[in-house]
């Protein structure tokens, strides 16, 4: 043989050696009982095993432990009968990973006498990932698809997040599913609706989210998913653990969805026994609490606008009604006035005028309280006041109510020396609407009772009844807009469910918060309103006193009054004259300027929605004339908004008056017009 014929054989090992070492491929030699007598590099180099230890059968401690009798099995068989050996197993890498290899062994023989084995261990790892996670994702995607089908028609949230936790409790094998809502503050959860295996009670119920511990609820906060293989191991008593082992679960997966940077919802899933959870399991439930709640979300919104649906239709027949209801007596009283000559009916006919058409003003402040609010166009006149003052307003203002259901009213008012910074107007609003309601709602002959405390640094006012009390369901509603409550309908009496919400918004404008608790039906009601206090006493406007009115003093005034409606101008006219004062009209704007500069009234009232030149701009040419410097405009209108306010005091009005107008009120302001005149030096 030459020496060419004598070196091939060693080269052709060498070159595959050098492949095997360097590649994912294993290239193995054994002798023909199988165990190994020679040096296989390429065995060495994947699995770091020297010769000294996969020599004999020493290899087989580098097979996965759950794979070495079904390999010992399958290859003691092949190499007894001679035939080709193909047997996939995990095999552990140098690096301590195990791989998922395909073995394949051919009998080398001479003649009828086996010599060796030869074969190659192919590392598929990566084809055999590839192919499960395009299993898992087929089986995902038809599961998403199922849910969706199985939720798509579904209308109510609670029924939502009950299929929804059941189908993925099902499909993951799992002991408990549970959907939670996160509360707006961050710091509680609420699992609304739950699924789990017969006999593993519900988890239903409000949570603190600190009871996964202070590392797991930051990482929920940030986006991140509780991932728990098994909780004794992997928590602490103090990091959740007593929780879980509490309610008997020992591995979990809980998703968290962040929207707009908060943690709005979490999906959670339990198992009672440790549980090695996959990458496509912990991606499934995040993609399923996004799917949820995004469902949820809509059937809400759905809810809701019917809901608003509903409220607005009952609101508007509301309203129809109560503007009605107003009408008739006055329809009534006035066909009294016509047929009748009787002092007392007459006198009964004019307050039955005065009643409803107040009851129908109040109504309309109401609507157009809440449109502004709504619109974000209430802005606070906020000044230091007297506690106590304003208590006393919001008596006086609610004193007919509380007289015509005969109560007994008692003031336990706060010292002098404690101020609110507030909207004195908005605040004897809100104390108003909170005794006219103890009156309206106390039977008559009743107890109401207004009190007021400092607690740290707010003021605390309360108003107390004993009338016909809330239950505990509904005092949550009270504030909700358009709400009238069933039990209390018949003592309604011409509301439109928005006092008590117009009371919330503007005790909350102010920085307060306002409260009612009572004990249930028939155990009365206490509203509380808590306001931020003032410290100290501060420097308050002079308080005038009060100044006799032209009419009651003698002096009459010079009155214009400009008026479009024929009705208002003429009926307004008459009530000036009959108190003592000199009156001249005009119809519109330009015939009002006219009049003013001839007649050289002390007082004007005027209206803004007038024809031929509006009320600004006549107000702005009465205020050009030098002449008239001394003339008092007051704007008397429709329009009532805080711009429409603006508006009239950048024309130049003195006062703005929304129709319709109080008797007093507006006695009250010629009254100031006949003090400022009695001051004004005389004319040159």
């Amino acid at each position: 043989m030459s020496k060419r014929e004598n070196e091939e054989p060693h080269g052709a090992h060498q070159r595959l050696q050098a492949l095997a070492t360097n590649t994912s491929t294993i290239v193995w030699y054994t002798a023909p009982d199988g165990s190994v007598s020679q040096v296989n590099p390429s065995w060495a180099a994947f699995t770091g095993q020297a010769f000294e230890a996969y020599r004999g059968w020493g290899w087989i401690q580098a097979v996965h432990p759950d794979d070495r009798p079904g390999l010992e099995d399958a290859w003691r068989a092949a190499t007894q009968a001679k035939v080709p050996f193909d047997h996939a197993y995990r095999l552990r890498r140098h690096d301590g990973e195990y791989r998922h290899v395909q073995a394949q062994g051919t009998p080398v023989m001479e003649g009828a006498v086996l010599r060796e084995w030869v074969g190659v261990c192919v590392d598929d790892t990566a084809s055999r990932r590839a192919q499960v996670a395009l299993q898992e994702s087929e089986l995902r995607f038809r599961f998403l698809d199922r849910l969706g089908q199985a939720t798509r028609e579904l209308t109510e949230a609670g029924e939502l997040m009950g299929v929804t936790a059941r189908m993925l409790g099902e499909y993951l094998g799992a002991t408990r599913c549970a959907y939670a809502d996160v509360e707006p503050d961050g710091d509680r959860f609420t699992i609304r609706n739950d699924w789990s295996v017969p006999g593993v009670p519900t988890s239903a119920g409000v949570y603190s989210l600190e009871l996964f511990g202070p590392q797991a609820t930051t990482n929920l906060r940030r986006g991140q998913h509780l991932v728990v293989r098994d909780v004794d191991r992997e928590l602490g008593e103090e990091g959740g653990g007593r929780m879980f082992n509490a309610i008997g679960i020992k591995a979990i997966i809980c998703a968290g969805l962040i929207k707009q940077g908060r943690l709005v919802a979490m999906m959670a899933v339990h198992q009672s026994r440790p549980r090695d959870w996959t990458e496509h399991e912990i991606a499934l439930v995040g993609e399923v609490v996004d799917r949820c709640w995004a469902h949820i979300e809509r059937v809400r919104d759905s809810a809701m606008l019917r809901e608003q649906d509903r409220r607005k239709d009952e609101f508007l027949a509301t309203l129809a009604h109560e503007l009605r209801n107003p009408l008739a007596p006055i329809k009534y009283a006035m066909a009294m006035l016509r047929r009748s000559d009787d002092p007392e009916r007459l006198a009964r006919a004019r307050d039955v005028v005065d009643r409803q058409v107040s009851q129908m003003a109040r109504l309309i402040d109401d609507l157009l309280d809440l449109s502004r609010i709504n619109r974000g166009l209430i802005r606070l006149q906020l000044e230091p006041h007297r506690v106590a003052d304003l208590v006393r307003e919001a008596v006086d203002v609610a004193r007919p109510a509380i007289e015509e259901g005969r109560h007994q009213l008692q003031v336990r008012a706060l010292a002098e020396n404690v101020f609110v910074h507030a909207d004195a107007t908005r605040l004897v609003q809100v104390l108003g609407n909170l005794l006219g309601n103890a009156a309206k709602y106390t039977p008559e002959g009743g107890r109401i009772v207004v009190s007021g405390s400092v607690e740290g640094g707010d003021v605390l006012l309360e108003v107390a009844d004993n009338g016909v009390g809330i239950p505990p369901a509904d005092q949550d509603r009270v504030f909700q807009m358009f709400t009238q409550l069933e039990h209390t309908a018949s003592r309604a009496r011409g509301g439109l469910g928005i006092g008590l919400s117009l009371v919330k918004t503007l005790v909350q404008m102010h920085g307060g918060a306002v409260s009612v608790r009572s004990e249930g039906l028939g155990r009365g009601a206490t509203f509380s309103v808590r306001l931020p206090r003032m410290g100290g006493a501060p420097a308050l406007a002079p308080q005038f006193p009060r100044q006799a009115a032209a009419g009651e003093s003698g002096d009459a005034l010079r009155i214009a009054v400009v008026e479009d409606n024929d009705d208002g101008r003429a009926s307004l006219v008459e009530l000036l004259e009959l108190l003592g004062h000199e009156v001249r009209s005009a119809c519109d704007g330009a015939a009002g300027v006219e009049l003013v500069r001839s007649f050289r009234p002390d007082l004007v009232l005027l209206d803004l929605g007038l024809p031929v030149m509006d009320g600004l701009e006549a107000c702005r040419r009465i205020r050009s004339d030098p002449q008239l410097g001394a003339t008092r405009v007051v704007a008397l209108t429709g329009w009532g908004t805080d711009l429409d306010r603006e508006r009239t005091a950048k024309a130049g009005f003195d006062l703005h008056l929304t129709k319709p107008v109080e008797a007093e009120t507006l006695r009250r302001t010629v009254e100031e017009t006949a003090a400022a005149a009695a001051k004004a030096p005389p004319a040159a």
